[in-house]
């Protein structure tokens, strides 16, 4: 049986099962690559209500989720910078990776950054994460830049910088 791909505004009564799931994707994706210690402080950095709410209401940030048989399998978050669009985040559950849903809300988030008049999609990611990196490359995106940022109580993001132009 083929299931169903629809990618979808988050809604705001979606929140509580996109922190869910975020927690779970990071929990099983991050280990080896950050501590837990880490990943426990960028969940709570990056995915409350609030600034999830903000995102949204924000008129210039989106949030989209992936459902499959109405089930939220997985999100995205990105915003509009000048020229660019900013892929801040894209996550697939586990169970439902390697089945082309990532690669296919890469290529809504590309139309939609080219109906915004954007020129490249941009990303940061983390220069240890080789699964995400190789499935980035697949979807043409290539490295342009290197970053170390400073997120607070002793934590980096050691990241490449990846870009596909439109």
């Amino acid at each position: 049986m083929i299931e169903e791909l629809k990618i979808a505004p988050l809604a705001e009564a979606d929140i509580p099962a996109l922190i869910e799931l975020a927690g779970l994707i990071w929990r099983r994706h991050y280990p080896g690559i950050i501590s837990m210690q880490q990943i426990d402080y960028m969940l709570a950095q990056r995915y409350t209500p609030a600034i999830i709410r903000a995102q949204m209401q924000s008129g210039s940030a989106w949030w989209d989720q992936a459902l499959v048989d109405g089930s939220m399998i997985g999100f995205a978050q990105y915003e509009l910078h000048g020229r660019s669009m900013k892929l801040d985040k894209l996550y697939v559950h586990p169970d439902f990776q390697r089945r082309g849903y990532g690669a296919r809300m890469l290529a809504h988030i590309e139309d939609g950054a080219r109906a915004r008049g954007a020129l490249a999609v941009r990303l940061n990611v983390n220069k240890h994460n080789l699964k995400s990196i190789a499935a980035y490359r697949k979807s043409g995106y290539e490295v342009v830049d290197e970053v170390v940022a400073d997120i607070g109580e002793g934590y980096v993001m050691d990241d490449f910088v990846m870009e596909k132009k439109l």
